[in-house]
């Protein structure tokens, strides 16, 4: 072993693998800044060139980028409430609220701080337990992950504010929601209503987005000005630094969150920065900062998701099962360059191995050190009036949705769960419970069959199901112990004064979608349908009890009025204009798209909005169209992308790219 240590260590300094580390870091660094792209896409671009590389300079790029993307992906979660990918959904919450109030220099700095340690412990962890990990990863069963998947669910508690039954319903919509497309146990397509791209489900980069991203865009631009006013965001990167130290006993404990549910193959690395949240919730004893700019709120998901990656090379490496589609791609980079992930990595391959390990350090240490060297003038962003952002931004989401399946459809998805995520937000229902929900729902589903199929109902007996249902029962125990009585909603109510009609209006489409749901399952076999009739009847309960409890609050005075406040948000009192003004114009960039294309309806969308909500010249409206499309082009074309076309692009043969196939 020690002669392993040698040779990785030696490896390890060498100039050529230290350069190519650098290149993957700066790779993931690009990739991370882009909204919804993450790993998968990162790890896809890069393979094609890995061809002829030898194997040193080929595994350096490939560790350098798969480190440093739960990092970078901070900068839009922080900066503009857009998920940077899956990993960062949960650092949002707290995040972006102080980018709001002029302290994204803290946030940024305490997430780059969070994120260098978590994946530093990550690595450590590797180091010393890989030796031991087979037996571990061994004992969990399906029984255990079925478990696991019910110990994320129960966040839903935490993350629900003071409406329980709102969350447990938000939690319903994500379930059900995950639900379409094939049953994991018939293949039986469920809630597709003759819509052939609902058939493979709804991909989870358009529900993230959607449900977080757009209601965000909408809720900035109605503030009529820039998402900080504050232009003192080169302070605070020390704040930062010193609030990871304050609070590394939590960070500690985080890391340790991340690494075990990376390590657990299958349970996937979506759902471990909203495990680590919920803890933090739950352990607090001062929940009221919560939602709303708690640095709190930043240091967990970020240490964890960072922790995970190391977590979840234990299993790649070891066996070849991937807990993560990132990890899929990455088996396929380490294939490509002839090496096997299996126990041999343990014997024969042991110098790579650890190679491995001490190259996703080192990445990590590179890549929060350029983060931290670019957040300032990234940071800039915040202080640009957001009505000259808010084209760029849509173009971002639409792309990263575009990107999922190439379809028109991810478009219209994107929309469709966009329209909910804004009604979410503004009647207080939870979007974190959602999408754990959305996130969860094929993990639980086919777990439990399986489990039922390899054990029977014996299964609920073995230790390790009692260990971790004790552990789901201890946790929401806790963090119901600890919910103070005037503990504000994950997302807080915004209701018209006097006038109930818009929240009952909402309450009811929830209580007809989970109607929908049931009705449309008992077509369906028993194993195909049982899923979706027991989520679907109790959150159908949960519905009516959540319209109830809004009809008989009807007259109850309310604190503020949601078309001209929005409180705790300094510069942003006055709202300009109304929700559903600036979702028509992202119902136009639609309709147009299915007509004209994406290309050529985002063209006339930038100029059009840039001339009437942004106010300025017809030069600069045509300037900063132009920069977008070179932007979108060049993202286009390194992507063998095709952008999606309308209806009187199909009927013109032989189109140029961008108009056509490339």
């Amino acid at each position: 072993m020690l002669d392993a240590l040698i040779e990785a260590f030696a490896t390890l300094l060498q100039a050529q693998h230290m350069a190519f580390l650098v290149v993957g870091v700066l790779l993931g660094l690009v990739v991370g800044i882009f909204p919804g792209l993450g790993g998968i896409v990162g790890l896809s671009l890069l393979i094609p060139f890995l061809h002829g590389m030898d194997p040193v300079s080929a595994l350096a790029m490939l560790v350098g980028l798969v480190a440093v993307i739960p990092t970078s992906d901070t900068f839009t979660s922080v900066l503009m409430g857009i998920p940077g990918s899956s990993a960062s959904q949960a650092t949002v919450l707290d995040g972006f609220p102080l980018a709001r109030k002029g302290e994204a220099a803290r946030a940024l700095g305490a997430a780059f701080s969070a994120s260098l340690f978590g994946g530093l412990f990550g690595a450590v962890i590797l180091t010393f337990f890989v030796l031991i990990a087979r037996p571990v990863i061994l004992f969990f069963t399906t029984a255990e992950l079925f478990m696991l998947a019910v110990l994320g669910i129960s966040m839903v508690g935490v993350l629900s504010g003071n409406s329980i039954w709102k969350g447990v319903a938000s939690c319903g919509l994500g379930l059900v929601i995950g639900a379409i497309g094939g049953a994991p146990a018939t293949g039986e397509e469920r809630l597709v209503f003759g819509v052939d791209y609902l058939a493979d489900g709804i991909p989870l980069v358009v529900v993230g987005l959607g449900i977080f991203a757009l209601p965000e865009v909408v809720d900035l631009l109605r503030g009529a000005g820039a998402i900080s006013r504050t232009h003192t965001l080169g302070k605070g990167w020390l704040d930062g630094l010193r609030d990871m130290i304050r609070y590394r006993w939590l960070c500690l404990r985080c890391a340790g969150i991340g690494t075990l549910i990376g390590a657990i193959p299958g349970l996937g690395g979506s759902v471990v920065d909203w495990i680590a949240y919920g803890h933090v919730v739950q352990t607090a004893k001062d929940k009221s900062q919560f939602g709303s700019g708690d640095i709190r709120g930043v240091l967990a998901p970020e240490s964890a998701n960072n922790a995970k990656e190391g977590g979840g090379l234990i299993p790649t490496l070891l066996f070849g099962i991937p807990g993560s589609g990132s990890m899929a791609v990455f088996i396929g980079g380490l294939v490509l360059i002839g090496l096997e992930p299996s126990p041999r990595m343990l014997t024969a391959e042991l110098p790579t191995t650890y190679t491995i390990v001490w190259s996703l350090a080192l990445a990590n240490v590179v890549g929060a050190g350029l983060c931290l060297l670019l957040s300032p003038a990234i940071a800039r962003l915040t202080t640009i009036r957001y009505h000259l952002l808010a084209p760029f931004m849509l173009m971002v989401i639409s792309f990263a949705a575009f990107q999922a399946s190439r379809d028109i459809m991810d478009f219209v998805a994107l929309v469709a769960i966009g329209l909910l995520g804004v009604g979410m937000k503004r009647f207080g229902w939870s979007r974190p419970a959602m999408l754990i929900g959305f996130v969860l729902a094929d993990q639980v589903e086919t777990y439990l069959y399986q489990a039922i199929q390899f054990h029977e109902w014996g299964f609920a007996t073995r230790p390790g199901v009692l260990a971790i249902a004790a552990i789901t029962a201890a946790s929401v125990w806790v963090g119901a112990r600890n919910r103070p009585q005037g503990e504000p909603e994950a997302d807080a109510p915004q209701r018209h004064a006097g006038d109930l009609t818009p929240q009952l209006l909402f309450a009811g489409f929830v209580v007809v979608f989970f109607v929908v749901a049931v009705v449309d399952s008992l077509r369906h076999t028993l194993l195909g349908a049982v899923f979706p009739v027991s989520v679907g009847a109790v959150m159908l309960a949960a519905g009516l009890l959540v319209f109830w409890g809004i009809r008989r609050s009807a007259g109850a005075p309310t604190s503020y009025n949601e078309d001209t406040e929005r409180p705790g948000i300094p510069g942003h009192e006055t709202l300009a204009k109304g929700v559903w003004h600036y979702l028509n114009w992202l119902l136009a960039l639609l309709g147009l798209t299915a007509l004209t294309g994406f290309f050529i309806s985002l063209n006339a969308f930038f100029v059009a909005f840039l001339r009437r909500e942004a106010n300025v010249g017809w030069g600069h409206a045509v300037l900063l169209t132009v920069m977008a499309d070179l932007v979108l082009l060049f993202l286009s074309w390194l992507m063998t992308l095709d952008l999606p076309e309308g209806l009187l692009q199909h009927a013109v043969a032989d189109l140029p790219w961008p108009l056509g196939p490339i």
